[in-house]
């Protein structure tokens, strides 16, 4: 999942430029590292809080939940500074579970009224955690990866295209982002036999993930709570990401392999060349074993999970497909199928009671980073909601917007949010910051909400493509052997096509919206 709360590997650290002081003691200059996302939005929490007794305090006429065009409003607030000061002391518990008052329009813990807590997606990112870790380990998803890729060694450039694609797809459904990193071992051996080079290792794997991620179609952690903090379903607006991810992946597929071509007729063109270590590295790749029959079961299982889930979630009446059954699912019936799915994967996996247990439990730790950034975000949008400027920022956003039509405005909506996932490269943090403010737009500009949530998981994943604070970008490329600068140079005629391809996909899907 694209997230920094995960567990994760990073790059060992590099040696420090040392000066002596007087007592003979070398002194350490540090290097800068940028804050993590629970500082950025612990900062942005106070930072928000301030501003609020600037902003002025106003609020829409609402039909629906939805703002109603015109009738914005300046309104008296009828909270003092303590107030406004238990607001911040309480703003990660009313991210969590804060109820809104329909009389006074305030959220606080407890109380009678529409609940406006995480607390659903908080226990979802914690089931599918719990799943993806039982999974992995039954050691069926690597080892399914490993046959996959021996059984096609013999053809080069659909190995790579497979390949690719199957990284995708776990970037489209579920965020695949840190469980990349435990396949380097097998890809650079892999590669380098068949006359490849270790970039080509490293970007089947980061790419293909990344574009996933990009074109996200159900994954929990973007799409999910996306559509989750913008009031709609998760099914809402999945044709338009599902042509998305088809023709990104190919383009991503398409210029990996280009550049693979390269290096195999010419690998003086490699951007990292293969040295002596690489070739008996090569070499020494083992064939991968045999997936036993309890492995094949957990990975249709796997796969099962993921295809029940989109099954729940489509509005299927709204498509041309009212023969498949709308289910109308939500977090709370999707929690309970990734921790049923997680027992029956244990048990099926041989990992029998305790170790079923112990696999739960510990994915439920690895990812309750996660689940604690989408509290944080939507702490923000509590402390807006009660200074009541909410409101009054989407009413300066609309003016700005006002008059850009349907398809420039879905490329705003996407340039809008590269500098938000930069500064906060946790995609379901992100989301929960962002969509409660820039979702509404899209009812003043007449598109759906899902244009805005497509256009704000494209932006995370492509940021999160190259981005230096990303341990799954760092931390792949220090397991591949491969410079962040020859990464970057790789990914630059990428980055730039993705971006105007991307850009037409938006305007195109805000135009037929």
């Amino acid at each position: 999942m694209t997230t920094s709360s995960a567990s994760s590997v990073s790059p060992g650290p590099e040696p420090a430029e040392q000066d002596g002081d007087p007592h003979g003691a070398p002194a350490v200059k540090r290097r800068f590292a940028f804050p993590s996302a629970f500082t950025v939005l612990t900062a942005v929490t106070v930072g928000v809080w301030a501003l609020t007794f600037v902003i002025p305090a106003g609020r829409y006429d609402t039909e629906d939940g939805s703002p109603i065009p015109g009738t914005y409003h300046p309104v008296e607030l009828t909270t003092g500074f303590w107030d406004r000061l238990k607001d911040l002391f309480l703003a990660p518990v009313n991210g969590l579970y804060g109820v809104t008052d329909p009389e006074s329009a305030l959220t606080a813990p407890g109380g009678s009224g529409d609940f406006a807590g995480a607390a659903g997606v908080f226990l979802f990112i914690l089931a599918v955690g719990a799943f993806i870790t039982v999974t992995m380990r039954t050691g069926a998803l690597t080892r399914g990866v490993a046959r996959l890729a021996h059984r096609l060694r013999g053809h080069r450039t659909l190995l790579l295209v497979v390949l690719l694609t199957v990284f995708s797809l776990g970037g489209t459904t579920y965020g695949m982002a840190e469980e990349t990193l435990g396949f380097y071992g097998l890809m650079i051996p892999l590669m380098l036999t068949l006359g490849y080079d270790r970039m080509v290792a490293a970007t089947v794997i980061m790419v293909g993930a990344g574009v996933g991620t990009l074109a996200s179609t159900v994954n929990p952690f973007a799409t999910g709570v996306a559509s989750d903090s913008a009031g709609i379903g998760t099914g809402d607006g999945i044709v338009l990401r599902l042509v998305m991810w088809v023709c990104l992946t190919a383009l991503a597929a398409a210029y990996v392999v280009r550049y693979a071509r390269r290096v195999l007729a010419d690998p003086a063109r490699s951007l990292v060349p293969v040295t002596e270590e690489d070739r008996l590295l090569g070499s020494d790749a083992q064939e991968a074993e045999q997936l036993t029959g309890r492995q094949r079961t957990v990975l249709w299982t796997f796969a099962g999970t993921f295809l029940f889930m989109i099954l729940a979630v489509v509005p299927w009446a709204d498509l041309p497909f009212t023969f498949l059954p709308t289910l109308g699912w939500y977090f709370p019936e999707l929690a309970a199928l990734f921790i049923v799915a997680a027992i029956a994967v244990g048990l099926i996996g041989g990992l029998g009671e305790k170790g079923t247990a112990t696999a739960i439990t510990s994915g439920a730790g690895d990812f309750i980073g996660a689940a604690m950034i989408v509290m944080l975000a939507r702490g923000v949008t509590v402390v807006m909601n009660n200074a009541a400027v909410t409101d009054t920022v989407l009413d300066g956003l609309h003016s700005a917007v006002s008059g850009a039509s349907s398809g420039v405005f879905g490329i705003l909506m996407f340039l809008v949010n590269i500098p938000l996932a930069f500064f906060v490269p946790s995609s379901s943090g992100h989301a929960a910051l962002a969509m409660p403010i820039l979702a509404p737009l899209a009812d003043f500009a007449g598109v759906s909400r899902a244009l805005v949530v497509t256009a704000y998981q494209s932006a995370s994943g492509w940021v999160n493509l190259v981005t230096p604070t990303s341990a799954v970008v760092m931390g792949g490329l220090s397991l591949a052997g491969v410079r962040y600068d020859r990464y970057l140079r790789f990914m630059a005629p990428l980055m730039g096509a993705l971006l105007v391809v991307i850009a037409g996909f938006l305007a195109i899907g805000a135009t037929l919206d």
